[in-house]
């Protein structure tokens, strides 16, 4: 069915399509029969995928990345999708309308999106009174950058602002440190500028927890352009500051041999191509973290098996997001049934951690 559906989206702009696909998905998360066709189509779960990253409970270990619903327009349908979790972001303190259209490009030749969008995104403020009061099934995560306008000496305001504005709808919050889209950003991933920054974000963090009595989780989402040495010191300093987990990772600005036209669009690239190098950062920094923070792997899962691979080099959760852009919703059903036929195969009772 997607595959018809594929064909026209394909007609059209990217972020049109998209645009009008959230529209669409929003409009049927208001009602009772868009969630449950959702689910009598995609629906798939089996206890053995639950995980448990700092402390939260995820019924399986496939969520949504952030960049597909910025605004948490159709939260309801995505979960009904099947995500293990379902990410809305990146969301900064002042709206911002991201940098000039077009932004947004297919390589379908090499199944792979380049986009430089910018954190285009409606505000904090509107997504909080967006959410409010709705009921949820799986776990929210909130992904919260800086806007384009504050200096990096000040990032810590925004992502402040966003995790105390947020703290009571978002079950865990991504430090969006890794965006190419944005200006600079990508130098707060340096040592003097990481350190003393996720150090005003953590103790936000536990001010909240001592206030509310719930200490929700931080997860901080790195690039895959980092060398070594600097996701080994990425890795130092959130292994000293308790950082919940490392999500690994957010797009690349390297291009590898491409077929499309629009190879050389610039912005982040995603997709296939990032396959490769997504499994190098993740497995660099399992290697670095001894196995001590949950990793998120995401970048390039196209399959099952794809999927699979990430946890083989140490990922507890993955997350989708161009995948589904080739492959569709079906993606997500697909890649936990490959997940429970692997355990079967192994005859293991759970998805195995990677031995440090």
């Amino acid at each position: 069915m997607y595959e018809q559906l594929k064909s026209l989206l394909y007609l059209a702009e990217p972020e049109w399509a998209h645009e009008h696909t959230l529209l669409l998905a929003q409009g049927l998360s208001h009602t009772k029969t868009g969630p449950w066709l959702a689910d009598f189509l995609w629906g798939y779960e089996d206890d053995r995928l639950s995980v448990e990253i700092g402390g939260l409970v995820f019924p399986n270990p496939v969520g949504l990345a952030a960049g597909f619903d910025k605004d948490g327009v159709a939260i309801g349908l995505l979960e009904a999708v099947g995500f293990g979790a379902i990410e809305v972001g990146t969301l900064t303190p002042k709206p911002q309308l991201g940098n000039p259209q077009p932004r947004l490009f297919r390589l379908v030749e090499d199944k792979a999106l380049i986009n430089r969008m910018g954190f285009n995104n409606g505000g904090i403020d509107r997504f909080v009174n967006r959410v409010s009061g709705q009921t949820r099934k799986r776990p929210l995560g909130v992904n919260l950058g800086k806007n384009k306008d504050t200096p990096n000496e000040q990032a810590g305001a925004d992502y402040c602002y966003g995790l105390e504005k947020t703290y009571d709808l978002g079950d865990y919050f991504t430090i969006n440190i890794s965006s190419p889209n944005t200006v600079g950003l990508r130098a707060l991933q340096e040592e003097k500028s990481l350190l003393p920054l996720l150090q005003e974000i953590t103790a936000k963090r536990d001010h909240l927890a001592r206030f509310s009595g719930k200490r929700k989780p931080l997860w901080l989402k790195v690039a895959p352009d980092l060398s070594a040495k600097e996701m080994e010191v990425i890795c130092q300093i959130a292994l000293s500051l308790k950082i919940d987990a490392l999500v690994v990772s957010n797009t690349t600005l390297e291009r590898p041999a491409l077929a499309d036209l629009n190879r050389s669009q610039t912005g982040g690239l995603s997709g296939a191509p990032l396959t490769a190098k997504a499994d190098q950062a993740l497995d660099w920094a399992f290697g670095y973290t001894h196995g001590q923070i949950p990793l998120v792997g995401v970048g390039g899962i196209m399959n099952a098996a794809q999927a699979l691979r990430k946890f083989e080099l140490g990922a507890s959760f993955v997350q989708v997001y161009s995948g589904l852009i080739f492959s569709g919703p079906g993606l997500v059903k697909q890649i936990k049934e490959g997940l429970i036929a692997s355990l079967n195969r192994e005859r293991l009772p759970r998805l195995p951690k990677r031995v440090v």
